[in-house]
């Protein structure tokens, strides 16, 4: 795809957000903004996008308007938003009216809900691969030795609970060890249930 001329960042925690713009700026987007999270997004954001606008996990409407302000056409979602701000939340007007049209609240209607409301002040939303894609793992052994056939098993078993689970909007990752299930991803997000199956694993 040909890069934008400008992108907006909608900036979570971690360092996603960070080499998002790195990427983007590399790729030759000319100009990059974020809406940052108080509490979530690491500051030194800051030194890789041309502006940033910080504001509480739940303002959609500063969010549109910040973007529309700054002639933004183009968006990433990129990091991830921690549970205790999820249920610390104080959405705005316009998060309220978003949240009150919607018959389920799983992160995937609410992320396609905020995808239509971009869509309705002209911002298209990227991928979150995007400028990234040569990052990506590619199918295959990455590292250390070949599988064994029980740990060959433990995979398939694996990815039919990872898909199911994600069918139910409960999480995408699970640990696995001879067999047995011992961690199921949920609230807590993907990093916390890995350290969590490793201590029972």
């Amino acid at each position: 795809m040909q890069s934008p001329e400008t992108l907006g960042i909608v900036a979570g925690n971690g360092v996603y957000p960070r080499l998002i713009a790195d990427a983007a700026g590399k790729a030759g987007v000319g100009k990059i903004v974020a809406a940052a999270f108080t509490d979530e997004t690491d500051p030194t954001l800051e030194q890789h996008v041309e502006l940033v606008e910080w504001m509480r996990v739940g303002q959609l409407g500063r969010l549109l308007k910040f973007f529309r302000s700054q002639g933004i056409h183009h968006a990433i979602m990129a990091g991830q938003i921690a549970p205790k701000n999820l249920f610390d939340l104080r959405p705005d007007l316009k998060a309220l009216m978003l949240l009150g049209k919607l018959k389920e609240r799983n992160a995937q209607s609410i992320f396609a809900a905020i995808a239509d409301e971009l869509a309705k002040v002209e911002v298209a939303l990227l991928p979150a691969t995007t400028f990234l894609e040569d990052s990506l793992a590619q199918p295959g052994l990455i590292a250390g030795p070949k599988l064994s056939h029980r740990q060959e098993h433990d995979v398939e078993l694996g990815w039919d609970a990872a898909k199911e689970i994600a069918r139910l909007d409960i999480g995408q990752t699970i640990i696995i060890k001879n067999g047995t299930i011992v961690a199921v991803e949920a609230l807590e997000g993907t990093n916390e249930a890995i350290k969590r199956g490793g201590t029972l694993a």
